[in-house]
């Protein structure tokens, strides 16, 4: 049985724009995987799908042998974790404090509320920051860290969940190179040693080649492709883009993004 299993899922919004259609997937634990897309096809709905921030409207998501339903998204969402590309941290609270927020799910409302927690979760918390590389600014405030610091942070959040599930929805988007290049290592990393299920959006086609095991992509809420980053020519680049095979060799703009 795939570790998640999505057949037949539709995502229709009040106002009738349907942004997934029929999408058929089984993912194995432990894969790398990227999702590719020109803007629009699908790609975040897909990920908020997966941990009911944004329900599927027809179709059936399982996860772990579990199917997504009203009475388990709360659940399921605890051991999803969601690396978001603006960060969502708390400016004004210390970095320690942003990453046991991963923990909010198993204590109370009560301690919720007033950001209580027991000696574990500070331990969980330490071990997260050091998986990150960023113990040694536990105690600053969030709003004092570099972009890519910040997006550690929110790995670490999402490590403290003790999740069998990453989903990073664009965690490069507003980062310069060399931080991606950092975030995207620390994350395959996590994948490799710890067999952490990843499955990342990304608009850059090399780094998706680079350090995904697979690759999927969504055109106008239909998948169009899933492959090995091998089996991702520049043919199927340009189905995916909607672009020709010249257009991505010559264009500046598609060869940064679609090379």
């Amino acid at each position: 049985m795939a570790y998640i299993s999505l057949k037949a899922v539709h995502k229709t919004y009040p106002n009738g724009y349907c942004a997934l259609k029929n999408i058929n997937l089984n993912i194995e634990a432990g894969q790398f995987i990227a999702v590719l897309g020109p803007s629009g096809a699908g790609k975040s709905t897909l990920l908020r799908a997966m941990n009911a921030l944004d329900p599927a409207t027809d179709g059936e998501i399982t996860i772990d042998g579990v199917t997504l339903n009203k009475k388990n998204y709360r659940k399921i969402r605890a051991h999803v974790g969601m690396v978001f590309q603006q960060f969502n941290l708390v400016d004004r609270l210390n970095v320690m404090t942003n990453v046991l927020v991963g923990r909010l799910a198993e204590r109370s409302w009560l301690s919720s509320l007033f950001y209580l927690f027991p000696k574990m979760d500070y331990q969980i918390a330490e071990a997260a920051l050091r998986e990150v590389d960023l113990l040694d600014k536990a105690w600053s405030r969030a709003d004092k860290l570099s972009g890519g610091q910040q997006q550690r942070v929110g790995i670490a959040r999402a490590l403290a969940q003790q999740p069998k599930l990453i989903l990073a929805d664009e965690p490069i988007a507003s980062l310069d190179p060399k931080a991606s290049e950092e975030v995207l290592k620390l994350l395959r990393k996590i994948c490799s040693e710890k067999g952490i299920t990843i499955i990342i959006n990304l608009h850059q086609v090399e780094y998706a080649k680079q350090y995904a095991d697979r690759i999927i992509a969504l055109n106008a809420g239909w998948l169009v492709f899933d492959g090995s980053p091998e089996q991702l020519t520049k043919a199927k680049q340009a189905e995916i883009y909607g672009t020709t095979i010249e257009e991505i060799h010559h264009e500046p703009e598609l060869v940064l993004a679609y090379a």
